[in-house]
């Protein structure tokens, strides 16, 4: 299934306004976990959230942060875990962020495109 998008006339006004524009773009593509979490903070606001999280969804990207969510390995992750194995909390923590990033796939009206998105477990 394809997701059909408008095409976006995008001023130079809104692309200044754009936070992957004015922060360093390898904060997006960080393997520190605190770093994408700043990340996906920074997405937000942004008025092409949207437009870049069906990008994403669209072209499987394979890892990094776009449209306020984590890729990993093509698929939503809630959050990035260190190395190593996960304390017990984090596992519980794990879960219902995955219910939130779910959430928010379903309010950008992407969830219908369940099978071109993959949520890590």
């Amino acid at each position: 299934m394809s997701l059909a998008l408008a095409p976006l006339d995008v001023s130079v006004e809104v692309e200044a306004n754009l936070p992957c524009r004015k922060f360093d773009p390898d904060l997006w593509f960080s393997d520190s976990p605190t770093e994408l979490e700043l990340a996906k903070s920074l997405c937000g606001d942004c008025p092409l959230r949207v437009e870049c999280l069906a990008g994403a969804v669209e072209r499987a990207e394979p890892w990094g942060v776009w449209g306020g969510e984590i890729f990993e390995r093509g698929a939503v992750v809630p959050r990035k875990r260190p190395r190593g194995r996960p304390r017990k909390e984090d596992l519980a923590r794990d879960a219902q962020l995955r219910v939130e990033a779910e959430a928010r796939l379903a309010a950008s009206g992407l969830s219908e495109s369940r099978s071109a998105v993959r949520l890590a477990a």
